[in-house]
């Protein structure tokens, strides 16, 4: 089993950044995807960006150019830095991890957006 721990959530006024981590407690071999997603109370869990093994990456229109995603390998870590924040993207955020046999979640962070 692999356990995912994010962090680097809080409060950010609008137009602000946050970077937010996502550790796993090993290296998980023959991933298929990496990814963030994000869910507010108003809406269900939603797709913020993906990260596949050649290295491309995959963004939902409304974060692009604002968001990006990344991994650290040596760390075990995937990142995702957040740019001019605003307040609609208050939410809980998920790191994912997609394999051929078994998916993983982490437990999420909280970013709050102010106005």
């Amino acid at each position: 089993q692999v356990q995912l721990v994010e962090s680097g959530g809080g409060l950010v006024q609008s137009g602000g950044s946050l970077r937010l981590s996502c550790a796993a407690s090993r290296e998980i071999i023959g991933w298929l995807t990496m990814a963030w997603y994000r869910q507010s109370p108003e809406k269900t869990r939603e797709l913020v960006a993906r990260l596949f093994p050649s290295g491309s990456t995959d963004y939902v229109d409304f974060i692009k150019g604002r968001f990006t995603i990344s991994r650290d390998s040596g760390k075990n870590e995937l990142h995702l830095q957040m740019n001019n924040l605003n307040p609609g993207e208050t939410a809980v955020y998920y790191c994912n991890i997609y394999t051929a046999d078994d998916e993983f979640w982490g437990q999420g962070t909280q970013v709050t957006v102010s106005t």
